[in-house]
């Protein structure tokens, strides 16, 4: 065990005794997954944005590459030399904790300590973070002034120019934590035995992904099962008595325990062969055409990148679109602009002309709805023709959902789910570069960063474009598969 247990470590801990325990004993178990490491990076966005707002020409960062021992020291110093100055990242220990302080600002002769978080509000977990920083602080000796949190403000709107000095909403959390510093050293101790002692005796439950998930989630739930349990989905603090009762496999769990969906799931799983009820050839029935398969990729990054938008704002940068004239008679187009200036009206304006003003806009799940609703409120003047989209949508979520279960969906209905099921020739796994929406998302702004080569800006575009097209494809198959229900 290493010689300090990190703040990081402590909110482990508070999840559960036995995470912390896997990450000290067993981090090769780790899984990371793709949104949790999409959420350490927006937070390192934030952190970025919270140095400008607070900094000044005489402030210090106390980087970490130089190693522990060097940024301890360094802080040590800059402290004793009185509050003078901002200081980001102060590395502190006491105690066997510890600490990496987001900002630390002079306050007479005290200091105000400023966590950042890249929430938009204030959560329970960020008061209990900011009670062990403070601890820490306190017990070195150090004077505080106030303990605030600074979150996300989401209605801020970017105006250009670097200008975020309104992005960040601070919170005093000087009385709230005031409350909990007596519980501190608790928590310290379980930490502590929990990391050098035998791996604790605790279930699976709710508390997994509450309120973050856990990177051992594949570790703790039953894995060596033809049918893991998980994939009934619903309630996960339900599922995790199923499993302390001993039930594994989706099979195991008595019928009269189980919803009226996880009944059905079930019933499929036991009988092994896949259900396609004749509603979902009825459903295709009903589909005049010329019918267009649409799906869009979208950005929201915490940081708005362009003047107008605000944070976490969901702005489409993509689409693609399968046409069908016809029976049989397929064409394809698409939009993405990576020119880096913002694309949301060529994207709504080149939408209109692709889809023209007759037949089904097919989509999966409400997602393009939702998008062509927001681009409605930026673009007043295209509200006749995109509204006249939106009342052509069909969504093929739920009837798909209604008619058809693979035992291998594990409970899944998203269209990474369905697929594999139906087709072995289209697979997500396969695709090169970009296979999820986080990805393209991240793929997008890596390529109109005007670091970016061409070379890799034009390796980026093809696999955008290919996983767009993918989706919409999928799309087609599905519903040719669905039709076919007898």
């Amino acid at each position: 065990m290493s010689a300090f247990l990190s703040k990081s470590k402590l909110m482990s801990a508070r999840q559960c005794l036995k995470r912390l325990h896997l990450e000290v004993q067993h981090p090769d178990l780790k899984v990371v997954s793709r949104k949790t490491e999409a959420a350490f990076a927006i937070g390192n966005q934030v952190g970025d944005v919270a140095r400008s707002i607070y900094g000044t020409d005489d402030s210090v960062f106390i980087p970490y590459a130089g190693g522990l021992g060097h940024a301890l020291k360094k802080t040590r110093r800059l402290i004793a030399e009185g509050p003078a100055y901002p200081i980001f990242e102060a590395t502190l220990q006491h105690a066997g904790v510890l600490v990496r302080v987001d900002v630390l600002l002079p306050d007479g002769d005290g200091w105000r300590i400023v966590e950042v978080k890249a929430s938009t509000s204030v959560k329970d977990e960020h008061i209990f973070d900011c009670a062990v920083q403070r601890w820490v602080f306190a017990g070195l000796g150090h004077k505080m002034t106030t303990m605030a949190l600074a979150y996300v403000d989401n209605t801020f709107v970017y105006e250009g120019d670097e200008d975020y000095s309104g992005l960040l909403i601070e919170s005093d959390e000087t009385e709230q934590t005031d409350s909990m510093l007596a519980v501190i050293p608790e928590w310290i101790a379980k930490a502590k035995r929990a990391a050098s002692g035998r791996e604790p005796d605790i279930g699976v439950g709710s508390y997994c992904y509450k309120p973050y998930e856990c990177p051992f989630v594949g570790h703790c739930w039953p894995a060596d099962v033809d049918y893991p349990l998980q994939g009934l989905g619903g309630n996960r603090a339900k599922l995790g008595e199923f499993i302390a009762a001993g039930m594994r496999d989706i099979r195991d769990v008595p019928v009269a325990r189980l919803n009226e969906k996880q009944q059905r799931i079930q019933k499929v799983t036991q009988t092994g062969d896949a259900e396609l009820l004749p509603g979902a050839r009825q459903f295709v029935e009903s589909l005049g055409y010329p019918r267009y398969y649409l799906d869009f990729e979208t950005i929201a990054p915490a940081v708005p990148i362009w003047p107008g938008t605000r944070p976490y704002e969901t702005l489409p940068i993509q689409w693609s679109c399968h046409y069908e004239a016809g029976e049989g008679a397929m064409a394809h187009s698409d939009f993405l602009d990576l020119t880096g200036t913002p694309p949301m009206r060529r994207l709504a304006e080149s939408l209109v002309r692709a889809l023209g003003t007759i037949g089904p806009v097919l989509m999966y799940t409400t997602y393009e709805r939702t998008v062509i609703n927001k681009l409605i409120e930026r673009f007043p003047d295209l509200t006749a023709s995109l509204t006249a989209i939106v009342e052509r949508l069909v969504d093929m979520a739920p009837p798909t959902q209604q008619n058809y279960y693979h035992p291998d969906m594990a409970g899944s209905w998203s269209l990474k789910a369905v697929l594999p099921t139906i087709t072995a020739d289209l697979n997500y796994s396969e695709l090169d570069g970009i296979q999820e929406g986080t990805a393209a998302s991240e793929g997008y702004l890596e390529a109109i960063d005007p670091d970016t080569g061409s070379e890799r800006k034009a390796e980026l575009s093809e696999q955008l474009l290919r996983y767009c097209k993918f989706d919409t494809e999928a799309m087609v198959v599905l519903l040719r598969f669905l039709g076919n229900a007898s």
